[in-house]
């Protein structure tokens, strides 16, 4: 695989990858670190990319298995609200209260999901994927991504109408 064939198949994930990486990682410097170091082996794989079924599959898998080894490694966790910030500023005035608190919910929401919820939902319900593709890069039974991502949306659902509720009584 030559430099134009590899940014025509491989440089368009750069931010499917960035956006899975920041959602298991939480922190935008450090998914743009995995993200660098998948391009680079990816890079360094060119001449065997070819031979995968799907190069978007091994990018998503070595994508979640840098972060998941980086969470492991980390002694203290890390956050960066750059991204919301960011998306609050486009939103009119009037509405960004609103948006605000709900984002601040739904995100709080998805950080008390486990690992493996949390890839499932960033996965299928931000990336998109189909159940097959997520099985793939998951390692896991399509069925048990299906109990996953129900379980986790409920558990979303449940956590932001708390997280509601609270801040009604509480003015």
């Amino acid at each position: 695989m030559d430099t134009q064939e590899f940014q025509i198949l491989v440089y368009p994930l750069k931010d499917k990858l960035f956006r899975f990486a920041r959602r298991i990682l939480e922190h935008n410097e450090e998914a743009e670190d995995v993200v660098q170091e998948v391009f680079i082996r990816l890079w360094n794989k060119r001449e065997s990319l070819k031979e995968y079924r799907s190069i978007e599959a091994l990018a998503m898998i070595s994508t979640k298995n840098m972060c998941l080894d980086r969470i492991k490694k980390r002694k203290y966790p890390v956050e960066s609200l750059d991204d919301q910030k960011r998306f609050i500023e486009g939103i009119p005035m009037e509405s960004k209260a609103d948006y605000s608190d709900e984002l601040h919910y739904i995100r709080k929401a998805m950080e008390s999901l486990p690992e493996q919820q949390k890839m499932i939902v960033q996965l299928r319900d931000i990336e998109e994927y189909e159940f097959e593709a997520i099985a793939e890069i998951l390692n896991m039974n399509e069925n048990a991504i299906r109990v996953n991502l129900s379980r986790a949306r409920k558990k979303i659902r449940e956590t932001v109408i708390k997280y509601k509720l609270y801040d009604v009584q509480r003015n």
